[in-house]
């Protein structure tokens, strides 16, 4: 009975003389060797099992005080056909009533056990990479919020390290308040991907310098095989570049549709401009020669150079429409700043919006020329003393200051008033085409955006600071024309006065007069 219990046991046993030589084997040991069961009795351990085993039982006879009552180890074998198998073996020394020593052997075939084993651990190694590594952050909390799973892609997201948040920070942290139940509540409910599941939600999480940062949630809870929630896990994709790109390309999209409106806004000026200059020719000329038939005492003699000279400002302006149209190119020479500055006051002082208003000038007595078209820069100051007048609601103060900076070798122009002040999310679009805040009707929004573009056509820059309450400051950075240096020092000269009447003159620049005719 015992011998029929030892045949069908599912491990091999085996049964070594001190010769290390196979006196019993039972059937299982055929079936995990190859070996037939007549020809295992015919072999040493050597034989069937290997050097490794022949060497452990060569010391358990030699020394078995050492081994204690049982030895096991695992071991690699060959099978009769070659293939190399994995075995647990545990070796017993016993010492008969009668006759010599024994060694009972008891043989485990673990080659399928260790084949899985090796396939589990590959697999979780797999999946610890594919987790480590994604660009997305993972977390993992189980169902008291613990967190157990946060990933290099969580650690750049919320700033705070897998150290400092496995088993110290509970996972609501993470979300402004009550979202983390909100989030819990929706996976229990069937309305949001089915019970367990969370589809892809834009959320907010709290960052650890305390930012909220936009993300994509994709979330879900892991059962186990009772069908009771044991954790939740969720995929955090950081929204922000996505949402960088879709505002870069609605600005894109604007200033494609800005371009459009100005094409069109060109080719009409352009339209324009072409039909006036045939008539303003016309009075030019005709103005011209009404001229020279008056006697130099005549008294209509200076109301026909006073409608010359109102013609040749209107062709000025028609000039500066069809460069606006890019049908002719702006010259560029030596412009001497101060001089446009004041020339651009005189045409907006007698306007009745500009009496309340007074204006200082500082302008520096030695700046050398610039280089540009004088018309243009004319109409940029022109452009920003008019939004300075209209944010001063036609009274308070305007300042326009300029002056030559050597170490930084450009013309600094500034314009100062103290006006409303412009608030700090407008800051950045004053210079888009077609922006303004202005009531619909009154404002084009095409002033500070052909500014900009004309300044930047000079390879120059204008900038702004505001406050609001306290007024604005534009700033216009102009490179010096090469063939002109200032020769005395930069000294400042003021105009102080209102636009009503006449200005007055303290240090007068060279090349200015007080009244330009």
């Amino acid at each position: 009975m015992l011998q029929s219990i030892v045949e069908l046991a599912n491990d091999g046993i085996l049964v070594f003389n001190d010769r290390l030589e196979v006196e019993y084997a039972n059937r299982t040991i055929s079936q995990i060797t190859g070996y037939e069961h007549t020809r295992i009795l015919e072999m040493t351990i050597t034989d069937l099992l290997g050097n490794e085993s022949r060497a452990l039982l060569e010391g358990i006879f030699s020394h078995p005080e050492k081994y204690g009552e049982k030895t096991c180890t695992e071991i690699r074998f060959p099978t009769a056909s070659g293939e190399i198998r994995n075995a647990e073996i545990c070796i017993a020394f016993a010492t008969p009533p009668v006759g010599p020593d024994m060694a009972y052997a008891y043989v485990r075939d673990i080659t399928d056990e260790k084949r899985i084993g090796n396939e589990l651990r590959e697999a979780n190694e797999f999946f610890k990479n594919l987790i480590s590594s994604s660009v997305d952050g993972i977390i993992a909390a189980d169902m008291k919020g613990n967190i157990f799973i946060f990933n290099q892609g969580a650690e750049n997201l919320t700033g705070y390290t897998a150290e400092e948040f496995i088993g110290k920070v509970h996972i609501t942290q993470l979300y402004p308040e009550s979202v983390a139940r909100d989030i819990m509540r929706q996976l229990r409910s069937p309305d949001n991907g089915g019970i367990g599941k969370f589809n892809p939600s834009q959320l907010n999480l709290v960052s650890k310098n305390g930012e909220e940062i936009p993300f994509q949630l994709s979330a879900s809870l892991i059962y186990d095989s009772m069908g009771k929630e044991i954790a939740s896990v969720g995929i955090f994709a950081d929204l922000r570049p996505r949402l960088d790109m879709e505002r870069k390309f609605q600005e894109t999209q604007l200033q494609l549709i800005s371009s459009e409106k100005l094409a069109s806004l060109g080719k009409l000026a352009a339209g324009i401009a072409h039909e006036i200059n045939n008539p303003l020719g016309g009075i030019l000329i005709y103005s011209s020669l009404m001229m020279e038939d008056l006697a130099e005492d005549d008294p209509k003699r200076q109301d026909l150079a006073r409608i010359v000279q109102e013609a040749g400002r209107c062709k000025e302006i028609v000039k500066s429409l069809l460069e606006f149209a890019r049908q002719s190119e702006p010259n560029m020479e030596p412009v001497d700043i101060n001089r446009a500055i004041t020339e651009g006051l005189f045409f907006l002082e007698n306007q009745a919006f500009f009496h309340n208003i007074q204006i200082i000038k500082k302008l520096g007595s030695s700046l050398p020329f610039a280089l540009g078209n004088a018309g243009q820069l004319k109409q940029v100051f022109m452009n920003i003393i008019v939004n300075a007048a209209e944010a001063m609601h036609g009274s308070g103060t305007l300042t326009i200051y300029t002056s030559f900076n050597r170490e930084h070798n450009n013309i600094t122009i500034e314009f100062t008033d103290t006006g409303e002040g412009i608030p700090e999310e407008n800051l950045t679009r004053i210079f888009d085409p077609f922006f303004t805040t202005k009531d619909i009707g009154k404002g084009t929004g095409l002033g500070l955006s052909t500014a900009y573009g004309i300044i930047e056509g000079h390879g120059s820059k204008i900038e702004v600071r505001s406050k609001v309450g306290v007024g604005t400051t534009f700033t216009i950075l102009l490179a010096p024309c090469p063939e002109t240096q200032p020769i005395l020092e930069n000294r400042p000269s003021e105009v102080i006065g209102s636009a009503q009447g006449h200005h007055s003159f303290k240090g007068e620049p060279s090349g200015m007069s007080a009244v330009l005719p």
